[in-house]
């Protein structure tokens, strides 16, 4: 699946001194031939799509009428305003269903300063739960093939985070999930945070690569019986500076598996990727950098305090997130502690000091008090944030 968000057109037609029209299109598959829920979820993801670039964003389609949503049936976050909404075109191909709409959006301030900023986030080692289902095919490298493809399409298609990749071992991370240690697993967000200077730690577990065996009608005697693989994957992403869990959502998917029982599969090959099922993972993987974008868009850019010299600080965001000279950033003292039960909480104290960037490289910049009085407790590791 390509992009939800294929076309924004920000000057189509202007109706009025107040109102853009946007123009988006979004896919859904038709599951068990509903046709009308894969209508409502591709308008959704489209008008979705259109808002978040407009500074809001939709959080519900409840109903269509006619084809047609209207402004009663969707909620909107945030002060963004849809003032009319339609649906101009809908085609199919196969099971997959495309619609392009139109949305007449009030213009608005930012929703949030931080919408300006590409957050950073690690991308760990995915973890087949039940690797006796990857023995079909031997796609037991899918594990680490998927967050590669994620990863490029991140950074090729996503408008709010820059990722970086760990796919040379596993984490821990789902033997800790697995047993509910979660102070573990909040440590080891802030460890990764913290050794790769990224913002947000992404794991990702594949609880399902099972096969289902589709038999044919006996009208059909003589058809081979075709195979269909499921595809399941949870989704997780912590804030390195706290280790707290700000996103965790599960998709999954089911396509036709058209290789032989017996064939190695070699999934980084075009064959696989073309195939059915590797279809079905790519419009997976699209639907989740939409999800990710929305949910990212307004954390808090926040980086670390990597050099103190008076009143000049070096902290670890740069042009790659966006940062440019004349930003300005409040600056947190950290105040971390342990509890009498010995779970760990990540604090902070806001400090009374604003800084301005005066200079940046591409992954840090240089910023300085605005009335040059110097920094005071401000330390490395400290915190600058906008929000």
């Amino acid at each position: 699946m390509k992009k939800l968000l294929i076309l924004l057109s920000f000057a189509l037609t202007s109706f009025s001194a107040f109102t853009q029209w946007y123009e988006t299109q979004g896919q859904a598959y038709i599951a068990d031939g509903n046709h009308e829920s894969a209508r409502t979820t591709a308008m959704e993801n489209a008008l979705k799509r259109a808002l978040l670039v407009a500074g809001a964003s939709v959080s519900s389609v409840q109903q269509v009428i006619n084809g047609v949503l209207t402004q009663d049936q969707i909620s909107v976050r945030a002060s963004g305003t849809v003032n009319s909404f339609e649906l101009i075109e809908e085609t199919y191909k196969g099971d997959l269903l495309t619609v392009k709409i139109r949305a007449d959006i009030f213009p608005q301030e930012k929703q949030c300063f931080s919408a300006d900023y590409r957050k950073s986030v690690l991308l760990t080692r995915g973890n087949i739960l039940n690797r006796e289902q990857a023995n079909v095919g031997k796609i037991y490298a899918l594990d680490t093939e998927v967050i590669r493809k994620l990863s490029a399409k991140i950074n090729k298609e996503g408008y709010y985070l820059d990722s970086k990749l760990a796919i040379k071992s596993k984490s821990g991370f789902s033997r800790y999930n697995e047993s509910m240690q979660y102070e573990k697993i909040k440590n080891l967000a802030m460890s990764l945070s913290d050794h790769t200077d990224t913002q947000f730690i992404m794991f990702i577990e594949f609880p399902d690569l099972s096969l289902t065996q589709r038999t044919n009608s006996e009208l059909k005697f003589w058809q081979k019986d075709h195979l269909d693989r499921h595809f399941k994957i949870n989704l997780y992403i912590y804030n390195g500076s706290n280790g707290e869990l700000v996103l965790d959502k599960q998709y999954q998917n089911t396509a036709p598996w058209t290789f032989d029982k017996r064939e190695k599969i070699d999934v980084t090959s075009n064959t696989f990727w073309l195939s059915e099922y590797g279809n079905s993972i790519d419009h997976t993987l699209d639907m989740m950098i939409s999800d990710i974008d929305e949910n990212m868009m307004c954390q808090p850019t926040r980086g670390k305090i990597v050099k103190v010299e008076g009143d000049t600080v070096l902290f670890n965001l740069g042009e790659n997130q966006g940062v440019k000279v004349g930003d300005e950033f409040s600056l947190l003292h950290a105040n971390n502690f342990i509890s009498d039960s010995g779970k760990n909480y990540s604090g902070f104290n806001v400090s009374p000091y604003k800084v301005k960037v005066i200079s940046t490289s591409k992954e840090s910049a240089r910023a300085v008090t605005q009335d040059n009085n110097l920094l005071g407790n401000i330390q490395i590791n400290d915190i600058a944030v906008r929000y």
